[in-house]
């Protein structure tokens, strides 16, 4: 799987074409967020640390940014199987 860019992560968030594994949807939960928070995290953020699952292949991409009252919080992400569409792996304050 090809290495993504901010910019193309950014697009597939303002496309709606993004997935929320369970995990994420807890931690949204957990630290009171909501999925606007979320959006704002990855449109404001910056990706800080990219990692490579050894075993499947896939990167993983992990981006800090801001909610949208100005908390900051990391998103974990990687892109589908298909390239096209974002998975968000977990989310988090900081």
């Amino acid at each position: 799987m090809g290495q993504a860019s901010i910019s193309r992560i950014r697009d597939c968030i303002r496309s709606l074409n993004y997935a929320v594994s369970l995990h994420a949807a807890e931690g949204l939960d957990d630290d009171n967020l909501t999925i606007f928070d979320l959006e704002s995290i990855i449109l404001s953020g910056r990706i800080v640390e990219r990692q490579r699952d050894h075993d499947w292949g896939e990167r993983k991409y992990l981006i800090r940014g801001r909610t949208s009252d100005g908390r900051e919080a990391e998103a974990a992400v990687k892109l589908g199987f298909d390239h096209i569409t974002l998975v968000v792996i977990t989310v988090y304050l900081v």
